[in-house]
Order: structure tokens, then C-alpha cells, then sequence
């Protein structure tokens, strides 16, 4: 699972063969709609909820601001506490940081709790190249895995698969990975969670070497928080003998205190629990009591590139709660797969070019896989505008422009493709700023307005091919107002 998923084209064209497929629309739809009224539910329990999101924004803010030195405490606290910390500034550096802490303990298996980061690295990969073998243990991980698929939403990842798809996966893969699925399994959800159970219950008791993220990292102790429905990641955090936490720059918090505001926005946002049946947290290693070895691998991968952006950098405000996926009406027809990343959904359409750049085909379309309707904007917990920030990288992809790219100051090319609305863009600044031709032109379009296409010709067809052109209304707004003397009379 790289962080762009190789030979996948452009979001309009995924996006174009999701659609046509009618289980996948079904399986999205009814499993976004579930979650979104839930969550609805569960947030309307709190009276505080406002006051919270707020919170959680400034906390966010506060801390990117000062990321420099929260990051230098940060690893203060993990030593002092036993563990060790290492420094990743890309993906590349990442994976080889991990491959050679897992070599060192002499092991090839390891057992994984569900990871963003670890996803965007595309680190079980880069350990299949190792010799090293990584096991999902998250239920809806593992069936991504055993399916040989790409997780399509943050929270979910087979949230495209029914129960009768998750059954075949089981029967016909488990055996190949460990225990195989049990005879005459069916499609029941408890028999499929058993069956997982039991597969799973092996590697954990065999695995020496576990890997994880981290939901939070509190500054003042050093402390990681890990928070999960199932189990897995308990078991993952304190089996084995030796844990590597792959952790993005941007998961710490200050205090303790901070963790009140998240740990109650974060699962209601998620799963619409009040709150999450296993909650993790770790401060280094102790005797007799979990891993014996820790190791702390802070990822940057993009992360200060896009902290130098000040509108952009609102995404990495981001609690992975997947709401934002769940309201969306362009994910729920298109499904996550389209977003070519392992972050989909609106989310994925500002931070996926921000870590990446907007210099390939993918990358450049995610900002417009948004109708900009705002509902996401509404549901996040720490309130990310991303509406604004998807406006403003259209804005980049369309002009170029200054960028920081691996800690240098760039400037961006405009992409390519978009000629045809730049000279639109500036012919509407022209007549924008000349009233008596605006004037002029609005007057010619309402005078012809029966002789208007219902579609536009030429490039314009990217835009009209989904949707019919506005009507132009009988005279101009200007026109009408003048014509009834501006309501001066009192006349509506």
C-alpha cells in the first residue's frame, strides 16, 4: 500500500468505473449512512459539543505552531522513559529504519495494529522485500490483506466488501496466511469474527515483534495513546517482546489535559461510541510489563512541507476519525479506491497533495473530487475548513505558484490541462473589473437566452457533461433593479 497506488489513473476516470459498479455503491452507501446516523446520535448526546470542537481546534493549532519544540520534549520524555527514538523525514527512511529493528531482534514475523502512517509508507511491502512477513490484525485489515486489496476508507478499509465477499475471502485465503477459515463457515457476522479470532489468536502468542501508531503522543511524559474497538491492538502492545510505533510529527499533544477534549470527540466522530472499548496508552517500557524494547520512528514525510502552507496546514489538524468520509456524497457514489491513496474521502483530497505534491496526474485531480458542499467541514471534530483548502489548491494546481517542497521554498508549474479555465479565470477578472462590459454582456446573454446550449462545447464539456448549464434569467439583476427604482418606494 504506497502512498500513491501504482497505475491508477486520475480521480475522474476511477471515479468514473466506481460509479458503474452497483454492489460497491450499495455496500458504500449503506454502510456511510449507518455510521453517519449514529454518529449523529451519539453527538447529540453532549451539549458541549461545540465548545469541544473548538477545543480541539485550538489545542491542534497551539501545537503546530510550536511543533519544533514539542517534538524536542517529545523525544526527551520517550529516553528518559527507556525507549529510543528515531527521526524519518521520508517514507524511504521510515521503512529502513523499521526493516533494521526488526533484523536486529533476528525475528521475520511481525504482528501490526491498524496504521495510517504504516500505510502510507507502504511499509508491509517494503518488509515483504526484507524477508520479513507483517500481519494485520485489525478484522477489517486482515481482510484487506487476505484479499490482496487496498483499503478504501480510513476507519473501515473493507468498507466495499459485503459479508458474502468477506466469507469467500476468508475460505479461500486464511489457510494461505495461517489457520485456515473453519468448515461450512458462513457470512453470519459472528462466525466470520470468530473465524477471525482464531486466526489471529496464533500470531499473536508466536509474534516477538510488534508494530503500531500512535492516535497521540502526549509531550509532557512521552506518553503514546492507541485507541481500538477489538482488541487487537492490546494484544499487539503488550504480547511481543520488542514495539516500533511509526507516528506522524503531527500526532502530539501537550498535556494530559488535552487528551479530555480528543477522547471524547474522537470516538463519537469514529465509531459513535461514547467511548472506545480499549484504550492504550504506554510511557517507554517497564520490567515485567509489556515490550521490553520500544522504539519511536517520528515520520515527517511531507508533514513540514505542508506546516509551511498557512491554509493548507489546517489538515494536519486531522484525528483520522473518517466523519468527514461519511457525509460525503462524492466518496458514497465513488468509493475510496478512486482517491489512488491510502487517506480517501474529502480528508484525503487536501492532505494526499499536500504529502505528495500536486505534480502527478492523481494528485492534481483529488482537489476537485469535492462538489464543495461543506458537509464535511460540519461534522469535523477539530473543524477543518476543507472546503477553503480544497478551493486553495485548485488554486495551485490551476496557477502554480510558491510551494515548499522538502524544506526548500519552490516555485510550482501550473499543471497541465488547465489552459482553458486559466483564460477563462482571467476573462472574468477582465470583465469583473469593467463594470460597462460586464454590463454589456450580461444584457447580450439574456437577449439570446433561447438560443443557449444546454451543454458548453469544447473543454467545456469537463464541466457540463454532468450537469446542465444555469438558466439565464430574462434581464440582469442590474436591469431589474432599476427598473423598480431600487426599492426606494418601499416596494419589494
Amino acid at each position: 500500500m504506497s502512498g500513491t497506488f501504482v497505475g491508477m489513473p486520475a480521480f475522474p476516470e476511477a471515479a468514473r468505473t466506481a460509479v458503474g459498479n452497483p454492489t460497491l455503491r450499495g455496500n458504500l452507501r449503506h454502510a456511510t449512512h449507518t455510521i453517519r446516523d449514529k454518529r449523529a446520535r451519539a453527538v447529540a448526546e453532549l451539549d458541549d459539543w461545540a465548545a469541544l470542537r473548538e477545543a480541539g481546534r485550538r489545542i491542534k493549532d497551539h501545537t503546530l505552531r510550536h511543533l519544533d519544540r514539542y517534538l524536542v520534549q517529545v523525544e526527551e520524555a520517550v529516553t528518559a522513559a527507556g525507549g529510543t527514538v528515531h527521526w524519518a523525514a521520508d517514507a524511504e527512511e521510515a521503512n529502513a529504519i523499521v526493516a533494521r529493528l526488526v533484523k536486529e531482534t533476528g525475528e521475520r514475523e511481525v504482528v501490526k495494529v491498524k496504521s495510517m502512517a504504516t500505510q502510507e509508507i507502504g511499509l508491509n511491502e517494503a518488509l515483504e522485500a526484507e524477508g520479513i512477513h507483517a500481519y494485520e490484525t485489525d478484522l477489517a485489515e486482515l481482510i484487506v490483506q487476505l484479499g490482496k486489496d487496498r483499503p478504501s476508507h480510513i476507519l473501515v478499509p473493507a468498507i466495499h466488501r459485503n459479508r458474502g465477499e468477506i466469507r469467500d475471502i476468508f475460505r479461500s485465503e486464511m489457510g494461505e496466511w495461517g489457520r485456515p477459515a473453519p468448515e461450512g463457515l458462513t457470512d453470519a457476522p459472528a462466525e466470520l469474527a470468530e473465524a477471525a479470532r482464531l486466526h489471529l489468536r496464533e500470531k499473536f502468542l508466536r509474534a516477538k515483534v510488534g508494530i503500531s501508531g500512535a492516535n497521540f503522543v502526549v509531550v509532557e511524559t512521552g506518553t503514546l495513546v492507541v485507541v481500538e474497538s477489538e482488541g487487537n491492538g492490546r494484544m499487539c502492545l503488550t504480547l511481543p517482546e520488542t514495539l516500533i510505533s511509526v507516528v506522524g510529527i503531527e500526532k502530539v499533544v501537550p498535556r494530559w489535559q488535552d487528551l479530555e477534549v480528543f477522547l471524547q470527540t474522537l470516538p463519537r466522530s469514529s465509531t459513535a461510541e461514547r467511548m472506545n472499548p480499549y484504550t492504550s496508552m504506554w510511557t517507554g517500557t517497564t520490567d515485567e510489563d509489556g515490550p521490553g524494547t520500544f522504539h519511536l520512528v517520528l515520520l515527517d514525510n511531507g508533514r513540514t512541507d505542508t506546516l509551511a502552507d498557512e491554509v493548507g496546514r489546517q489538515a494536519l489538524r486531522c484525528i483520522r476519525c473518517s466523519a468527514c468520509l461519511n457525509v460525503c456524497p462524492v466518496y458514497e457514489r465513488a468509493g475510496g479506491h478512486a482517491y489512488g491513496s491510502v487517506y480517501p474521502g474529502p480528508i484525503g483530497a487536501i492532505l494526499s497533495p499536500q504529502l505528495r505534491g500536486t505534480g502527478s496526474e492523481i494528485d492534481a485531480s483529488l482537489p476537485y473530487a469535492s462538489s464543495l458542499c461543506g458537509a464535511c467541514y460540519e461534522v469535523c471534530p477539530v473543524a477543518i475548513d476543507i472546503p477553503e483548502v480544497l478551493v486553495h489548491l485548485r488554486e495551485r494546481v490551476v496557477q502554480g505558484g510558491p510551494a515548499v517542497r522538502r524544506g526548500n521554498r519552490v516555485v510550482l508549474r501550473p499543471a497541465k490541462g488547465h489552459a482553458a479555465e486559466r483564460a477563462a479565470m482571467r476573462a472574468a477578472q477582465w470583465a469583473f473589473t469593467h463594470p460597462g462590459a460586464l454590463r454589456a454582456g450580461q444584457r447580450l446573454a439574456s437577449r439570446t437566452r433561447r438560443f443557449h446550449p444546454r451543454t458548453l462545447p469544447g473543454p467545456g464539456r469537463a464541466w457540463s457533461g454532468t450537469r446542465d448549464l444555469p438558466e439565464v434569467p430574462a434581464e440582469p439583476f442590474r436591469d431589474w433593479w432599476q427598473r423598480t427604482r431600487g426599492g426606494k418606494d418601499g416596494a419589494e
